[in-house]
């Protein structure tokens, strides 16, 4: 399959997106050098190698969640507060 003009202005009409003629033949051209690529892949013989979901098989290190010794005061942390209540941070309401 060939990305076309046609193609790509549908698209933009159904996104209601507007495209400038050099961004469309950009895009056409960014397109299918993508899908000609993938076309590559396609022909590789990958029957001997098993599937993967990850690339990276080392897990997110993490820490215990704990309060330390030597954390900033609240009076320090609440000092540049734009408004403050007690001590807790007040913010705009953002759920009516």
């Amino acid at each position: 399959m060939k990305i076309t003009r046609e193609i790509i202005e549908h698209v933009a009409q159904l996104s209601r997106l507007r495209f400038e003629e050099k961004e469309l033949e950009g895009f056409i051209s960014q397109l299918n050098e993508i899908l000609d690529y993938v076309a590559k892949l396609e022909k590789l013989d990958t029957s001997g190698i098993a599937p993967t979901s990850h690339m990276f098989f080392e897990k997110t290190p993490m820490r215990e969640d704990k309060v330390r010794e030597g954390s900033s005061p609240i009076s320090e942390l609440l000092a540049n507060a734009p408004r403050r209540e007690d001590n807790f941070y007040v913010v705009p309401r953002v759920i009516e």
